[in-house]
């Protein structure tokens, strides 16, 4: 159904917004069909979200009903918080004085209209507020004090919109609502929204354009409303019954920010937060894999007392690796103790451990996908010629080895085996695990929570089902929470 916009009077909307329905927030509190709708997008443009309010019950109510308000109780508690807008002001500081350093009056106010404002220098910052704060209309008010602060921040009433800018606001809502539907080509009736977080900008990003293409086509075919976003879709999230993260991950980024986000609200949610904390530290890998005896190459966690303990333990050569190092960077192999003493002060300048492991020599290392705790799809990724890595970085050129597919059933049972215990003592996430397999001997050398989809390469096997066992996985976690099975 359309999305609704809840108001206290309809007769002070004046704005034109066609593919909305306007109703009165009596009317969706008191009625009764309103709480037999499912997949509602409600937009609370009420005059006050006041505890106990009209406003306040609106979004309680919607939440009740399963309905996806906006704002969410959440944000309505963030808005009245002194210590989060103050939170908030030092987190976006130099965009804030950079914003505001033309203005030369000791205060400012700042309206926000569906993530914009009309002067466009200010969009950037309108845009980060709106992220924050997930409300359609906003206020923010900034005082000068020796530099600019975030004093307070709420809703703009419908009828307190400026005259001069109604067209403006129609325009930013007519984008909003436009860009909602802009991905959604349905083949069989929606059941829920799925948003794919992706970044069209990435060079090594997790999925070709022709892989994301197919992760949506099998998401329609079940009944899931596929639609790309991107990090300036942050306000959006709670509109979703699902995220899939399509964007190299990390902990200090927006993509863990993303996941934690959708998990609070209840979203299933790959990457899950928990997944990319565990994936993303090499030093917390190798203690997990070691203490549950999943075997890896010898190991030393090294740090600025214990160096000499390379050289006994391990043997040149040796691989040293920071712990949040991902495509080969920040992996370095050492031929002998002066090329270790060269690189193992730089590394711990950045952080108070590092890995060191045991050099295992092999043409290529294994790839295994698993998903949901179950075995996907199995890949050779071979060494760049006259190199020890899958990838090279050659100057500004990056160098990659040749990849091959194989069915499951041709993969060594070890190597199945090492990868997915290994998976499993993460979660039930989608995880690429690389394995080295000498002879009979097979060491889990990462576990990956973002691993590598590309059409004409993982799915070299399976083709669309391999797409379409992810979605249906997606599908099956959803339906357990809205039946009130977490999954």
């Amino acid at each position: 159904m359309p999305p609704l916009i809840v108001v206290n009077n309809p007769k002070e909307w004046t704005l034109q917004m066609p593919g909305v329905d306007v109703i009165d927030a009596r009317s969706y509190l008191a009625r009764a069909d309103f709480g037999e709708l499912k997949g509602v997008k409600l937009f609370n443009l009420c005059r006050s979200y006041r505890y106990q309010s009209i406003g306040y019950y609106v979004t309680l109510l919607a939440t009740a009903r399963g309905h996806k308000p906006v704002p969410n109780i959440t944000t309505i508690q963030d808005m009245k918080s002194q210590t989060v807008v103050r939170f908030v002001s030092e987190d976006l500081e130099s965009l804030i004085q950079q914003a505001l350093a033309p203005v030369h009056s000791e205060q400012f106010t700042l309206s926000v209209y569906f993530g914009r404002n009309v002067a466009r220098r200010y969009n950037r910052l309108s845009l980060e507020l709106f992220n924050l704060f997930q409300a359609p209309l906003l206020r923010a008010q900034f005082v000068r004090n020796g530099k600019w602060q975030l004093r307070q921040i709420g809703p703009i009433p419908v009828g307190d919109i400026p005259p001069q800018h109604r067209d403006f606001v129609e325009e930013s809502a007519a984008a909003y609502f436009a860009g909602r539907r802009t991905a959604s080509r349905k083949r069989v009736p929606v059941k829920y929204e799925l948003a794919i977080l992706a970044n069209p900008e990435e060079e090594l990003a997790p999925s070709n354009e022709r892989a994301l293409a197919r992760f949506a086509k099998a998401a329609e075919t079940l009944g899931l409303n596929p639609e790309r976003v991107t990090q300036d879709d942050y306000a959006r999230i709670a509109e979703f019954d699902a995220l899939f993260i399509r964007e190299t991950t990390a902990v200090n980024h927006h993509t863990y920010r993303f996941a934690r986000r959708a998990a609070i609200e209840g979203l299933v949610v790959v990457d899950d937060p928990e997944s990319i904390l565990k994936c993303t530290n090499k030093v917390y890998l190798a203690e997990l894999l070691s203490r549950h005896k999943v075997p890896i190459p010898r190991t030393v966690l090294l740090h600025k007392e214990n160096l000499e303990a390379v050289g006994r333990e391990l043997g040149f050569p040796c691989v040293l690796k920071q712990p949040d190092s991902a495509f080969s960077q920040g992996v370095l192999k050492v031929e002998n103790a002066d090329e270790f003493a060269a690189e193992v002060e730089g590394l711990l300048a950045r952080s108070e451990l590092i890995i060191a492991q045991e050099f295992l020599p092999t043409t290529f290392d294994w790839r295994i996908g698993v998903f949901d705790r179950q075995l996907l799809y199995a890949c050779k990724y071979h060494m760049v010629p006259k190199h020890w890595q899958i990838t090279q970085q050659d100057g500004a050129r990056r160098r990659y080895g040749k990849c091959e597919t194989l069915p499951l059933d041709e993969v060594p049972p070890q190597v199945l085996r090492a990868a997915q215990r290994a998976a499993n003592l993460i979660g039930s996430g989608l995880y690429g695990v690389d394995v080295k397999q000498l002879g009979r001997r097979a060491c889990v050398i990462e576990v990956n929570d973002n691993p590598n989809i590309d059409a004409g390469v993982e799915d070299r096997i399976l083709g669309q089902e391999l797409y379409e066992r992810i979605m249906r996985v997606f599908l099956q976690r959803i339906e357990q929470r809205k039946a009130g099975k977490q999954s």
